[in-house]
């Protein structure tokens, strides 16, 4: 996994790289706006554009000041820099660049003041004013140019952060700094960029790597991760020789009401389709004709006004929730369930309703089997954990209450967020939004019992199941406006097996 580290830890891997490569730090801002170019140019390969570079006085403006140097040489003629001259202060690079700068014969325009910029005829605008180092809202003269730069509705691309953007911590709101189109960072994602505010910031971002220390980078100590598909490819375990449905658990899905049977039916088709040997579903007398219709492969266990699973250190997991209902019978199913995990050792899965009867009987979260496995959404963790006001202040939530509980907790979103008990902060990248299509949720909980019947602990189970979840998604967007559920379901198999190369 790839490690996330905040500006200031970024910055040590600068030195780092600059003493021990060894390489000049002017040479490695080289590299950086080389990296930067390469991607600018692939999506603007149009040189005829008029290009507006902003460079602040520190060394994102040194940055931009290399960029713009490069683009003259590419061919990009129509492009002029603007000196944003509020600090008295700047940095040895920028100095150097400037120099460097100054030999062509490219206009450069000096800010003083934010009124000095206007009558900008520009279609693109490069943005490389003040970078990651910020950790204060914009304000005074910064402020007054950002709102300029902004009203232009010109595109944007930020060098590495966009001006005024945390690259970690709670993002303030409302945010007051660049709207990019695009943020081209350096090595490594910012933090923030996988929090919902950051959308506010950049509309896009994409990575460049520019040679850092990789190894200074990955010793790093952080909370923070990125799933990588290496991650998924190694922790998968090819199917064998003499193996048979007992090889591969069963799980039992706790799911459907009288008008939900689809939940039940997406998350038992997604728990067959990830390779559980069998499959349980647990649903309304009502829902029989549906299931053996539909999934033949599936065993039924009627539902009935109270069922207490009989039995059930037999199912190597249990997932529970998915369309279920909340009521007096299933709280008090989901109460026995707790208790039978805990003494059987078997993973809890616990998604949806009963996200919600939990959220009612707080009791019931002290008593949660270790390494259970919750799977909310924004408002069913709100319910659970309480009200917050940013994602930074949520996820730090699930981080605790991972470790505190000593449960995995998946936190979904554009990028799924999977707390551990050892207090790491997993970061799945794929998905999109395509799949913003109702059952979802249900095609997740039903991998993620898959994975746990077949023996892996929890934390992979998570792992595995929103990474290939994300990247079925990914693969059926190619060629489609919106996937569906069932369309992912039935996807599954065929990405652990081209993820395994089996």
């Amino acid at each position: 996994m790839q490690t996330l580290l905040t500006s200031v830890q970024m910055r040590k891997a600068d030195e780092y790289t600059i003493a021990n490569k060894p390489i000049a730090s002017v040479d490695l801002m080289e590299q950086a706006a080389k990296s930067f170019v390469k991607n600018f140019i692939r999506d603007e390969p149009d040189a005829g554009k008029n290009i507006a570079v902003l460079c602040g006085k520190g060394n994102n403006g040194g940055d931009g000041l290399a960029i713009a140097y490069l683009l003259l040489g590419a061919g990009y003629k129509n492009l002029k820099v603007y000196l944003v001259n509020f600090s008295a202060q700047k940095s040895d690079d920028y100095t150097i660049n400037l120099q460097r700068l100054e030999e062509t014969r490219c206009l450069k325009i000096k800010i003083d003041q934010p009124s000095a910029f206007k009558n900008i005829n520009a279609d693109l605008i490069i943005d490389a004013i003040l970078g990651s180092g910020l950790n204060k809202p914009l304000k005074g003269d910064y402020l007054e140019l950002v709102a300029s730069i902004n009203q232009l509705n010109k595109k944007i691309y930020a060098v590495d952060a966009p001006t005024g953007f945390f690259a970690e911590g709670k993002i303030p709101a409302p945010y007051n700094g660049i709207k990019a189109y695009k943020t081209i960072c350096f090595q490594r994602p910012k933090i923030n960029f996988f929090f919902p505010e950051s959308v506010a910031a950049t509309a896009h971002f994409e990575v460049a790597e520019i040679g850092l220390d990789e190894d200074f980078i990955q010793k790093s100590t952080t909370d923070f991760y990125l799933i990588e598909k290496q991650d998924v490819a190694e922790r998968l375990k090819p199917r064998k020789i003499f193996s048979h449905k007992g090889t591969y658990g069963h799980a039992l899905i706790i799911a459907g009401n009288t008008n939900t049977m689809g939940a039940a039916l997406l998350s038992s088709m997604a728990c067959l389709y990830a390779g559980a040997g069998l499959t349980t579903a647990c649903i309304p007398q009502s829902g029989l004709t549906a299931l053996n219709a539909v999934l033949p492969e599936v065993m039924a266990l009627p539902r009935d006004e109270y069922t207490r699973i009989e039995n059930p250190a037999k199912y190597q997991s249990i997932a529970i929730g998915p369309g279920l209902g909340v009521s007096i019978e299933n709280e008090r199913l989901l109460e026995s369930l707790i208790a039978n995990n805990i003494a059987n050792n078997k993973v809890l899965v616990i998604d949806a309703d009963a996200l919600n009867i939990v959220s009612d009987r707080q009791d019931l979260l002290d008593k949660l089997p270790v390494n259970s496995i919750l799977t909310p959404h924004m408002k069913e963790f709100d319910r659970l954990f309480g009200e917050h006001e940013s994602w930074w202040d949520r996820v730090e939530t699930a981080k605790n209450k991972a470790r505190e509980l000593k449960i995995v907790i998946v936190l979904k979103n554009q990028f799924t967020f999977i707390c551990t008990p050892g207090g790491k902060v997993i970061i799945n990248p794929t998905g999109n939004a395509a799949m913003a299509q109702g059952g979802m949720g249900d095609i997740l909980t039903g991998i993620i019992a898959s994975f746990a019947a077949q023996g892996y602990s929890s934390e992979d189970a998570a792992i595995l199941a929103c990474y290939i979840h994300g990247r079925a998604g990914d693969d059926l967007a190619k060629k489609r406006i919106v996937v569906t559920a069932s369309q992912l379901a039935k996807r599954i198999s065929k990405e652990i097996r081209a993820l395994t190369g089996s």
